[in-house]
């Protein structure tokens, strides 16, 4: 099994997480919290999976709650760049169209800033 890391990094709207290894069972705990623990109310969370070679029912579990999370604090969740097995898991699932999912990173941290930009303008 790959050991699960992540690694984040400050957006000008949000947060940009790296998932790099396996989400299962045995890490579900720990991953949600290392996420939980970076992002601030309001902000959207990007997160980026190129690196996330599996996730079983425990990992989906995380993304769910996590995206609920999001929404319930004015924020969103943003998934890029997802990989073979974790996007059959999201799809065979019937997530996969209720979750705000993008081809790379660039394009998910694009529509980040276009998003905050609107609600800026919805402001003002």
């Amino acid at each position: 099994m790959s050991p699960l890391s992540v690694d984040e990094r400050r957006l000008a709207t949000g947060v940009l997480v790296t998932v790099t290894g396996e989400a299962d069972s045995t890490n579900a705990d720990w991953l949600e919290s290392s996420i939980e623990r970076v992002q601030r109310q309001g902000e959207s969370l990007v997160l980026d999976l190129s690196g996330l070679t599996f996730m079983d029912s425990s990992g989906l579990a995380v993304l769910l709650r996590l995206n609920a999370a999001a929404r319930a604090q004015g924020g969103g969740l943003h998934l890029a760049a997802v990989q073979d097995l974790p996007a059959r898991v999201l799809q065979i699932s019937g997530v996969w169209d209720a979750l705000n999912i993008h081809p790379s990173v660039d394009e998910a941290v694009a529509v980040v800033l276009h998003d905050h930009e609107t609600r800026l303008q919805e402001r003002q």
